[in-house]
């Protein structure tokens, strides 16, 4: 049943969480999962819906735990969001933000300054932060006919303690006091992946996502014309996987990137 074509890889993005880690635990193989890539000259990017988070941050991260990572393969999705920004807005466009350091980072580094009484665009992100004040003020510039923009629409987020309210459901409580909808930036959108795969620079369909989110990683992979494949690091259970395959929905699931690997070497011969 696996339709994933492994021979012809030429580029790879991986979600981070879920896939690399889970909160501090460090997921297998991962060392030599790296090393099998720069040995068969496999370009690789990371591609996370994470917006609270710096590049700078995700780089040290990687680097800890042995993956020789640049600041241009990490793609967040405040990242990809100060992109479209920027490409629709000149960075005289006075904005309102709600979120974490990741993405006001990304968008101070565009040039993007905060006005939040003249906002013409309101730009959410997760904002463990978020109180009342916050939502009434990005309501009334939404009402006032700003543009709505959410970094992601992931409607959990995963802490210790369990699944806490995440961008996704911000967006909706904004949405409905407004009735207007956020264009969404994070997976499975294709901002997200146009955006990665300019950093990659090969074909969609040369280009393989690894994740551990059937609705975000794989489902938005899929729709872009990538391989895609599915560890079991994350979230998606062994039987969601494999109703996912049976319904051709993943080209294959994998436990972890270790058994990816050696998967992977296998089909090198």
């Amino acid at each position: 049943l696996m339709t994933l074509d492994l021979t012809s890889i030429g580029a790879v993005a991986l979600d981070m969480d879920g896939v690399l880690w889970r909160s501090s635990q460090v997921m297998p193989g991962i060392p030599g999962f790296f090393d099998f890539l720069q040995q068969h000259g496999i370009a690789f990017a990371f591609a996370t819906n994470n917006s609270t988070t710096s590049v700078e941050a995700y780089v040290e991260r990687l680097r800890a735990i042995g993956i020789p990572a640049r600041a241009e393969q990490v793609v967040t999705s405040a990242v990809a969001t100060a992109d479209y920004v920027s490409r629709r807005y000149p960075a005289s466009t006075p904005l309102y933000i709600i979120g974490d350091d990741g993405i006001r980072t990304a968008l101070a580094e565009r040039g993007f300054r905060e006005d939040p009484p003249n906002a013409q665009v309101v730009v959410v992100g997760l904002d463990f932060a978020a109180t009342f004040d916050k939502l009434k003020l990005a309501t009334l510039r939404i009402r006032a006919g700003a543009d709505f923009i959410g970094t992601n629409g992931d409607r959990t987020f995963p802490l210790p303690e369990g699944l806490v309210p995440g961008n996704g459901a911000l967006l909706a409580l904004l949405e409905t006091a407004t009735d207007v909808a956020p264009v969404v930036i994070g997976k499975p959108e294709r901002v997200m992946f146009d955006v990665t795969l300019s950093r990659l620079g090969t074909a969609p369909e040369r280009t393989l996502m690894i994740g551990d989110r059937m609705e975000t990683d794989i489902v938005g992979a899929q729709r872009a014309g990538w391989q895609t494949a599915l560890v079991l690091t994350g979230v998606t259970t062994a039987e969601e996987a494999e109703q996912a395959v049976a319904d051709g929905q993943v080209g294959a699931v994998f436990d972890t990137l270790e058994t990816l690997r050696a998967a992977w070497e296998a089909a090198l011969g």
